[in-house]
């Protein structure tokens, strides 16, 4: 029996799904810890984890477990109901968190903060200032608080009163807010803008503007949170109102969270919104596989140091003018706008990257990557740039 080629399936990807993200760059079949395999028997190192989702990496047993344990259990509910798995993963999230709050379960990140953005019109406001690189989703709410041109002037007008700051300006930030404003938000780290840090104590500086207007802060840690940055957020020593999350929450399962802090969890009333499938037990007892895994095999510790090493190894280039990133969220800058030769000459190697920008690589691995593929890919780096750039020998 002719199994289907990369090729194959790509004619058929093509011929029968929308258009929407490109042609994909490989047909996928399998993976394992952090290496998948296309449908051509080529191996690959993944150092973007379905861009920061697959925080056990591929085919992980505790995940595995806890999904086919919990579906040959009880696979769905609806909201009329409640299960185990679903009130464990909001009491360990509130604990991880550190605060007294709500939870409310979605299915991705864009609906946390649709969820979220409805949750500010509790307030009786309508204002939300955001930051200029932001990415929160692409949904038609979650849209509006993107401030990318290209992902919003096909779809405008847009919903929301808006105002957009430059990401890391305490002063324009300050300048923005008023007393009519519902909420500030930002990312603790902006990943889609690739990987840009805010100076220090821009967070807290945000925290006291929103206090003095009585507007909520909210924090989209959606890429940014559970051990993407070697801490469980990426946020530190600064209490939020609304906190969403996704990604890496349930190791590939689909979920996202939107948690409210304090009075902000019970803004909602009943009927004020839903989902269908938002904590689902599966998902949730994914999830809880995946704070735990974290937690008994010290992961956090090991992407602080696996992710030091790899930058450090990754700025040893003068081709790369600035590497950033906390833990295994990582960005760096080329000295040429060459980032998408970079992804196709890596890819070509077996290292799975991405490039958010024409000069910008980002790097989101599963936090299981070893010290063998960061060896690997440091090894290929000075001969994937060469190709990138047209300097080979």
């Amino acid at each position: 029996m002719t199994h289907p080629t990369s090729s194959d399936w790509q004619d058929r990807y093509a011929g029968s799904l929308m258009n929407t993200f490109g042609p994909p760059k490989a047909t996928l079949v399998r993976g394992q810890g952090a290496h998948v395999w296309d449908a051509d028997g080529k191996e690959y190192v993944d150092l973007l984890g379905g861009i920061a989702v697959n925080a056990l990496g591929h085919n992980h047993p505790a995940l595995v477990e806890a999904v086919t344990g919990q579906l040959s259990t009880l696979g769905h509910i609806s909201n009329f109901f409640a299960s185990g798995p679903q009130v464990e993963l909001a009491e360990k999230l509130l604990g991880l968190l550190g605060a007294d709050g709500k939870v409310f379960f979605t299915n991705s990140g864009a609906e946390a903060n649709e969820a979220a953005f409805k949750l500010t019109r509790r307030t009786g406001r309508t204002h939300v200032v955001a930051a200029e690189g932001g990415f929160h989703g692409r949904t038609m709410g979650a849209l509006a608080l993107t401030s990318k041109e290209a992902y919003r002037t096909p779809f405008e007008p847009l919903p929301g009163d808006v105002t957009f700051v430059p990401y890391g300006d305490a002063e324009a930030l300050a300048a923005a807010v008023t007393d009519e404003t519902a909420a500030v938000l930002l990312e603790p780290i902006q990943g889609e803008a690739g990987v840009v840090l805010p100076p220090d104590g821009y967070l807290a500086a945000a925290r006291e503007i929103a206090t003095q207007h009585g507007a909520l802060l909210w924090f989209d840690e959606v890429q940014t949170g559970i051990g993407r940055t070697g801490r469980w957020f990426a946020h530190q020593g600064v209490t939020p109102d609304i906190v969403t999350l996704a990604k890496g929450l349930a190791g590939g399962y689909p979920i996202g969270a939107m948690i409210g802090v304090g009075e902000a969890g019970d803004l909602f009333e009943p009927g004020n919104h839903g989902t269908t499938f938002g904590g689902n037990p599966v998902a949730c007892a994914a999830a809880l596989a995946v704070l735990s895994t974290i937690e008994n095999d010290s992961l956090l510790e090991h992407v602080t140091v696996l992710g030091q090493k790899l930058r450090d190894g990754l700025a040893a280039d003068p081709r790369v003018t600035e590497v950033r990133g906390e833990g295994l969220l990582i960005g760096l800058d080329l000295v040429a706008e060459k980032s998408a030769d970079v992804f196709a000459s890596a890819l070509a190697h077996g290292f799975i990257i991405n490039n958010p920008t024409p000069s910008r690589i980002r790097l989101a691995p599963p936090l299981v990557l070893t010290d063998d593929d960061v060896a690997a890919f440091l090894a290929a780096w000075p001969t994937i740039l060469d190709e990138a750039m047209g300097e080979q020998s």
